[in-house]
């Protein structure tokens, strides 16, 4: 047999599922204390600290007649933190009462409440860096205005490089942000450009991935240049007009390379449509007799120039000085005299037939 706790001629309370806040006296007064501060500053955020700074505080310790404020050294002290903190508090209160949110300083009495601004408004007034007045401050604050965003988030991300960069070592769009900021900022910083590229000199990997993009980017320009401009390089170096064929060949494609997505990789689709127009380009030099003599006598200059240079180079000197010639020397340039004198003849031979 149960007995009832509820009192007779007293209907027993029902169960509805839903949380019933207990009465405030049954709960210990710290903990109201507390759950109220809580409530303060879950409405109004930085705003309830910056009331106790603004109503208590004068900065630089004056006294007013009748005044009961302190300087913010004094109550940095009482609080347990910096002058410095004390201070932004107080600025914000400054720059939000002369915007008409806040009452003025002198209007506040220590221990006066006062309504107060919502917590979202507060990040606007405060920044928790000293960098925000500085040069470099204004700067980021200017930026992130351009940005659209507040220049208190810009902050705190410019004084936490620690957390900026975990966020872009852990995230894909982080980095791809942070990668799209870079390349906007070396186009106007020289220095910038010069420490990325040694710091991807320096790193095999990275040096390597950027020569293949390189070499990929050339194609992909040599094979724009006949689509676009109508012009061919060949072989030897020589600029001609683009047989409508090859030039047809090269817009499709470049086509087919711009349409690619960019997390699609261009290497191979570059190469297999450089290689396509190489192999027209030089079918085209090959079926115009007048070109191809030209792209041949071209091609023997060129070699004839690099050789000569080359032979030009040879520090004879320094080897008789030092007696360091050698018989296979020797040999050498014996078999390049008998290759030249063959070489000269056949000229000669081609020069009193023609």
């Amino acid at each position: 047999m149960t007995t009832s706790l509820v009192p007779s001629g007293i209907p027993a309370p029902v169960d509805t599922g839903e949380w019933v806040e207990p009465a405030a006296q049954s709960v210990a007064e710290a903990v109201v204390r507390d759950a109220r501060d809580f409530g303060v500053y879950a409405r109004t955020g930085g705003w309830a600290f910056a009331l106790k700074v603004a109503r208590s505080v004068r900065p630089g310790g004056q006294q007013a007649e009748g005044s009961e404020k302190a300087s913010a050294k004094a109550f940095a002290e009482l609080a347990g933190c910096s002058a410095e903190r004390v201070m932004r508090y107080y600025k914000a209160w400054d720059m939000a009462a002369d915007d008409g949110l806040v009452p003025q300083f002198e209007a506040l009495l220590p221990g006066e409440d006062v309504d107060l601004p919502d917590a979202d408004v507060w990040l606007s007034y405060y920044s928790s860096r000293n960098s925000a007045t500085s040069v470099r401050g204004h700067a980021i604050t200017a930026a992130a205005e351009a940005e659209g965003i507040k220049a208190t988030k810009a902050l705190e991300v410019a004084e936490n490089p620690t957390a900026l960069r975990a966020a872009i070592l852990a995230d894909p769009g982080t980095a791809e942000a942070a990668r799209g900021a870079l390349l906007d900022r070396m186009k106007e910083d020289p220095a910038l450009q010069t420490e990325m590229a040694r710091a991807i000199a320096r790193t095999g990997d990275l040096k390597k991935a950027v020569a293949q993009e390189a070499k990929a980017a050339d194609r992909i320009e040599y094979v724009r240049q006949i689509a676009e401009g109508g012009q061919i390089r060949t072989p030897a170096g020589r600029t001609v007009a683009a047989p409508a064929e090859l030039r047809a060949e090269a817009e499709r494609h470049l086509s087919l390379i711009d349409e690619l997505d960019d997390s699609e990789e261009a290497g191979e689709w570059a190469g297999e449509a450089y290689d396509s127009v190489r192999t027209l380009v030089a079918e085209a030099v090959e079926a115009d007799p007048e070109l191809r003599v030209q792209e041949r006598r071209t091609k023997f200059y060129n070699s004839l120039q690099k050789a000569t240079k080359v032979f030009e180079e040879l520090t004879l000197d320094e080897v008789l000085e030092e007696d360091v010639v050698e018989e296979d020397m020797l040999q050498r340039l014996e078999a390049l005299q008998e290759a030249i004198g063959a070489c000269i003849n056949a000229l000669r031979k081609a020069t009193t037939t023609s």
